[in-house]
């Protein structure tokens, strides 16, 4: 028996920019697509450097996940891409603060781009209920 796919489309999270879905869930298992700080209201990036961006690519994917009725606590492993590995210090503690104690397997490469000159984006695996 094959588990059945679903693609997600999460309102509140910024439209796709390509052709993918915000997630893909097989059986309890929800696959994220990398979110970055764009705006769901305006879909441009939003202003302020890294701390801002970072924020936004948070709540990105808090909407993705709720949309599944989950939440941070169910992320098993992200993968974090950032434009400068200076950035690191204040990812680290954006990202810690949202995942409340929470700590999923991690990765953080840093890139040479990211889409529409971003500075960072995050995907994530989560376990669903």
């Amino acid at each position: 028996m094959t588990a059945e796919l679903e693609h997600v489309a999460a309102p509140g999270a910024p439209q796709a920019i390509g052709p993918y879905s915000h997630a893909v869930r097989v059986g309890n298992q929800l696959f994220c697509s990398g979110q970055i700080p764009l705006d769901p209201a305006t879909m441009k990036l939003v202003e302020g450097g890294i701390e801002a961006q970072t924020q936004q690519v948070l709540a990105n994917l808090a909407a993705v996940l709720a949309s599944q009725g989950a939440d941070f606590s169910r992320v098993v492993k992200t993968t974090v891409f950032l434009a400068d590995m200076a950035d690191f210090p204040v990812v680290n503690r954006l990202y810690a603060e949202a995942m409340q104690g929470h700590a999923p397997a991690r990765s953080t490469v840093a890139v040479a781009g990211l889409p529409l000159g971003a500075l960072v984006e995050i995907e994530c695996v989560a376990l669903l209920s």
